[in-house]
């Protein structure tokens, strides 16, 4: 977790998403969610299944039609995904979106593919993950938590100024959450600004700045995570309670 400076609370907001609201059809996934992530903060987003978590980062994105404001360094963010990593913004998904006929190298080659400083940049990020002997290895043949790595490796080679990670523990043992953690702190010190949806509560405690509960697409309670941990409407939505379906 990163000690805040006064200075750094003052800091224009990397992401500033206020009013946000999504609806599919008469469903209202999102109804009036305001937060803001700023250089340095790791932000967690947690919340029952269904909370409306990942429809956040697919409204910031521009995935869905939304109403309110989502604005990236004071700016409106834009809605195409070229768009946005243009901006410096980088996203991981549940998902992986991995690339099954390409080696790992290949994979994280491609957010820079045509710079001419690509090898080394794709070079630095294997390195910083230890992915360098997986490097020229066919993704489908790793394992599961080696290529959540290449996923992330992928993520931060264009050494975004915003990071959006969807449930980036998924998945992995106690070990590897660990150095999953020490990687997102390392990230987060150069300043990125790092915007998290997560299952795992307690790595979420460990490791985030402030902590941003949802419940039906609202948000129930927000700060840092000592308060949000004592929250009773956490505790009767989240913590300690079986995520409903």
């Amino acid at each position: 977790m990163n000690v805040r400076s006064d200075a750094d609370d003052r800091a224009p907001a990397r992401l500033d998403v206020s009013d946000l609201s999504v609806a599919f059809g008469g469903l209202t996934a999102l109804d009036g969610v305001s937060f803001d992530v700023r250089p340095g903060d790791v932000v967690a987003l947690i919340g029952p299944n269904g909370a409306g978590k990942t429809t956040v980062f697919n409204a910031v994105c521009g995935l869905v039609r939304r109403r309110g404001e989502v604005r990236i360094d004071g700016a409106a963010a834009p809605r195409r995904t070229a768009a946005l990593s243009a901006r410096g913004v980088s996203r991981t998904l549940q998902g992986l979106g991995l690339f099954a006929g390409l080696t790992a190298r290949e994979n994280v080659l491609l957010p820079v593919s045509g710079r001419r400083d690509a090898d080394d940049l794709v070079a630095a990020q294997l390195r910083a993950l230890d992915l360098d002997d997986l490097a020229h290895r066919p993704v489908t043949t790793l394992s599961y938590p080696d290529r959540k790595r290449v996923a992330l490796a992928r993520a931060l080679v264009t050494s975004p100024r915003l990071l959006l990670l969807d449930e980036p523990a998924g998945g992995l043992g106690a070990d590897d959450i660990a150095g999953l953690g020490d990687v997102i702190a390392r990230v987060a010190e150069t300043g990125c600004a790092v915007l998290l949806v997560e299952h795992h509560v307690d790595f979420v405690m460990g490791l985030a700045d402030r902590i941003v509960v949802l419940d039906f697409g609202r948000v129930i309670a927000r700060g840092t995570p000592d308060e949000v941990r004592t929250d009773p409407r956490v505790e009767e939505a989240y913590l300690g309670v079986k995520a409903r379906a």
